[in-house]
């Protein structure tokens, strides 16, 4: 004998379950939001270059393949900032005494902090 018998597992494995699969395209949105701070990065760096070097950065992101990126990377950390919000109660347990705060509780104090954190960060962008 060589070793323990392994049964192969399908490379597809995480499509079957539903919770694996929302799992997976939770992770998969990391993706789209490191090339969206790769772009901020780059645009930093452009602005610091100078006046022509990020006007002619601007027109790039202008570009439809670069408004399409910025839909999906929008819908990306929308996605999971939401799963993420919803998956919290279930790994933090904050007990008030004896007994647990509910889950919904939870989640709430989460949603209204991100609803007042973009409200105040719009106020000081739009008021310009």
């Amino acid at each position: 004998m060589t070793g323990p018998y392994r049964r192969p597992v399908p490379s597809t494995w995480w499509l079957h379950n539903r919770a694996y699969f929302l799992f997976m395209l939770r992770e998969l949105t990391s993706v789209f939001i490191a090339a969206y701070v790769i772009l901020l990065l780059i645009l930093l760096y452009r602005l610091n270059a100078g006046r022509d070097a990020y006007e002619s950065y601007l027109r790039f992101l202008g570009a439809p393949g670069m408004v399409i990126f910025h839909v999906i990377a929008l819908a990306a950390a929308l996605f999971h900032t939401v799963t993420w919000f919803n998956l919290t109660p279930k790994v933090l347990v904050v007990r008030v005494g004896a007994r647990s705060v509910p889950a919904p509780i939870i989640a709430g104090v989460n949603y209204a902090a991100w609803v007042v954190l973009s409200a105040l960060v719009a106020w000081i962008v739009l008021r310009g």
